[in-house]
């Protein structure tokens, strides 16, 4: 079998996604997922000018080599931008492998480790009143989880809370041009605690409740945070501090016994290594799109495991219904999955790129499809061209521009 033509589609039903297709000359199509939100174009340039002639003519069954060959190969190694690329053609191989074999990937990584994976939602408002209603309609959803962030007294917009305009519409974060938001970490530390005494009162001690920090405070701050957290017993902790600075953990977790949930920004295993081997962490978050692939994500699974360390793959809207699909296969088949972060997409998204996992009583299963099980409607697709979206800005009173 041989690889005859790979094209790369971008469509934004929605959200911007960037997805890479490949054809065999047995007929065999595999689909891969290269979206990087607020960057797409930068990995659209690199597949279509730099590794889509590389793969015609190449056996679309050695997934390893080609992985290989394609991080070693370019000499400019890392970085999510060739990582979202690679990531797109790994998925796309795995796709087509398991299609020959006429069985869902999952079969592949070595069958179920589970019988359903289960997921947690967001729930956000302006105020804790509104954050109370998004918790219950999470619940209502079947969610088991629930990751709570809240509006802070005193400031304009906060990325994660769902904020309106005007007239009442919902704005959304990603935006044309960046919007603006605004910053101050001291009432960020007041407010948090409050906020979890006020959904623990509500729902009792029993929820998992998680809370993610978006990488805006020092280990100090991170440390203090976490420590403040644990009476009301969350879940976890995420993105608490930069941890590309991975000897900053150290000090947070010497100060507290939350969990700690690290990595969507991550792209190779190399930005794990000290977190994993001295058990820095308690989650690792890494995306099936943005670290590579299928191929890695396992190997980094696999190194997890042997330090009681488990998984649970960035799950946000942007990335595509393909990704989320890879992901959801991984997670059936690892044996130390953790909970899978599933927020849905829209249902112009959900036609654009037709799936068979499923999302009942809020838990997801991959399907029996052969391969990861997502068909690409191309006419649909081209119907909804890219449209430039950014994330916000933050920045501090004074202007300094913060941390997201």
């Amino acid at each position: 079998m041989k690889i005859v033509d790979a094209k790369v589609v971008v469509t934004s039903p929605g959200r911007n996604f960037v997805t890479l297709k490949l054809t065999t000359d047995e007929g065999l199509t595999g689909l891969g997922d290269a979206t990087l939100n607020g960057r797409e174009l930068a990995v659209v340039s690199y597949l279509a000018d730099h590794v889509v002639p590389l793969l015609t003519g190449l056996d679309p069954h050695r997934v390893e080599d080609t992985w290989q060959s394609l991080y070693r190969g370019a000499y400019w190694r890392r970085g999510p931008v060739t990582m979202a690329a690679i990531a797109a053609v790994d998925v796309a191989l795995w796709d087509i492998k398991a299609k020959a074999a006429g069985l869902p990937l999952y079969q592949l990584l070595g069958g179920a480790s589970r019988e359903r994976i289960g997921t947690y939602g967001h729930a956000n408002g302006r105020d804790i009143p509104e954050l109370l209603d998004s918790v219950r309609a999470r619940l209502t959803e079947g969610y088991p989880a629930v990751r709570i962030q809240s509006g802070i007294p005193g400031l304009k917009a906060v990325y994660g809370v769902s904020d309106t305009d005007e007239s009442g519409a919902p704005v959304l974060h990603q935006q044309a041009r960046p919007l603006v938001e605004d910053w101050d970490t001291a009432a960020y530390l007041r407010h948090v605690p409050a906020v979890f005494e006020a959904v623990r009162a509500e729902f009792g001690p029993e929820l998992p409740l998680l809370h993610d920090s978006h990488h805006r405070l020092t280990p100090v701050q991170a440390a203090r945070l976490g420590k403040d957290l644990e009476p009301f017993r969350p879940f976890w902790l995420e993105d608490c501090t930069p941890a590309e600075n991975q000897e900053a953990l150290r000090l947070v977790r010497r100060s507290t016994t939350t969990p700690l949930a690290v990595g969507e920004v991550f792209n190779t295993v190399y930005d794990y290594q000290a977190l994993i081997t001295e058990q820095l962490i308690d989650y690792v978050r890494s995306a099936v799109t943005h670290f590579g692939g299928v191929t890695p994500l396992r190997k980094l699974f696999d190194f997890a495991a042997q330090y009681q360390i488990k998984s649970a793959i960035h799950g946000p809207e942007d990335i595509s219904p393909v990704g989320m699909a890879a992901a959801v296969h991984l997670d059936l088949a690892v044996h130390n999955f953790g909970i899978q972060e599933f927020s849905g997409h829209t249902p112009l998204t959900d036609e654009v790129f037709r799936h068979a996992y499923t999302f009942t009583d809020g838990h997801l299963h991959p399907g029996e499809a052969p391969g990861i099980g997502v068909e690409l409607d191309e006419e649909l697709a081209a119907a909804h061209p890219y449209a430039p979206a950014y994330l916000p800005v933050n920045r501090l009173h004074d202007g300094t521009v913060h941390d997201w």
